[in-house]
């Protein structure tokens, strides 16, 4: 499988170039070639982002306005899509920061392109009022990669890019934008609603509980919003979240028969846990398992995985699940006891060790 940053080919300057040089007559297409390459095998996949758009700013007029108007003829062409447009949004970041009114319509018509997610944090950041009003404007938006835009770029913790830290600390501005959107007829916008709610509950969980209740209340598309939404309150016992989601915290559960096996194994390979769950009466359970894995300077803060989510009642309920302990991109396996644990309505009910070996 071809290495994300890959995408900033040769091939994919040339294209650009030739989008770029179909929009105005005095683009430099071969300067604009020979500066892009420069370099490039070197670079990963944010460096050529950024070394690309900084080759936009020289080979683009020096005039932001000018150089915004090329890039919005290109828009007229179907084929100026896809990954070749991300560094045209950072671009915009970089060059257009004190021209919020050409830079912000602008990166509006680029995110269905390439969402605009990134660049326009700059502008948050930078001209937050001016900013805002455009995207209160935007969440009547026609098009539901601009309504997305909304919410996604005022995520507080968006992956791979620099966190928000004033919708960190207050993040009621972006609150009254997904008070707007969390119902949107998009699926794509509302699955971006429930991440942006995700976030929020990272450093404002009792609020992310609220504004949960209140959508599922109001929604009439159900609430999935709302569910998606506190996944990581739910996983950590977060006992709003799941009162908010229908869980009776009320109800005894009790494990019996948990058992981990085997007690011993190598890196790569598998352990079973199984457990017969009863409630003193029905009740919705979301059973999860946690593991802390062994870290360098010993054991972390456990990881929760999601078990499966049933009805549980007086008769034992038989629950299963595998897990294997190798190494993937997001986690180094150690040597040494790795503690499990049993949590049925964000509740410990019972724990194990299983002691993982170096391969053999």
């Amino acid at each position: 499988m071809a290495a994300f940053k890959d995408e900033f080919s040769i091939e994919t300057i040339r294209q650009l170039g030739s989008e770029l040089s179909l929009a105005s007559d005095e683009f430099p297409t071969d300067r604009w070639t020979e500066l892009a390459a420069e370099g490039l095998d070197d670079m990963e996949l944010l460096e050529r982002v950024n070394h690309l758009a900084a080759v936009l700013s020289i080979c683009l007029p020096d005039d932001f306005p000018k150089g915004a108007a090329v890039l919005e003829r290109a828009l007229d062409s179907e084929s100026f899509a896809g990954w070749m447009t991300l560094p045209c949004g950072k671009y915009v970041a970089d060059t257009g920061i004190d021209h919020p009114h050409v830079a912000l319509p602008l990166l509006a018509k680029l995110s269905p392109r390439f969402s605009s997610e990134f660049p326009i944090r700059f502008f948050i950041e930078a001209q937050p009022d001016i900013t805002f009003e455009y995207l209160h404007q935007w969440v009547t938006h026609s098009d539901d990669h601009v309504r997305r835009l909304v919410s996604e770029g005022t995520r507080p913790r968006l992956p791979w890019a620099s966190r928000l830290r004033g919708l960190m600390e207050d993040p009621s501005p972006a609150i009254e934008l997904l008070d707007r959107l969390f119902d949107d007829e998009s699926e794509y916008v509302r699955r971006s609603v429930a991440n942006h709610l995700n976030d929020i509950g990272k450093d404002h969980p009792d609020l992310a509980v609220d504004l949960a209740g209140r959508w599922a209340a109001k929604s009439t598309h159900g609430d999935w919003v709302s569910r998606h939404g506190l996944r990581s309150l739910v996983k950590q016992g977060h006992r709003g979240a799941l009162g908010v989601l229908g869980f009776d915290l009320d109800v005894a559960v009790t494990a019996s028969e948990l058992v981990v096996e085997p007690d011993a194994i190598d890196i790569g390979q598998t352990v079973t846990i199984s457990a017969d769950l009863t409630a003193e009466r029905p009740t919705k359970a979301a059973v999860d398992y946690i593991i802390h894995y062994q870290g360098v300077h010993g054991p972390k803060d456990g990881k929760v995985f999601k078990l499966k989510t049933c009805t549980l009642g007086p008769e034992p309920t038989p629950v299963t699940k595998r897990h294997v302990f190798k190494h993937v991109s997001i986690r180094t396996i150690h040597p040494g006891p790795h503690r499990i644990e049993f949590q049925v309505n964000g509740v410990v009910l019972g724990q194990a060790v299983v002691e993982v070996r170096p391969p053999t």
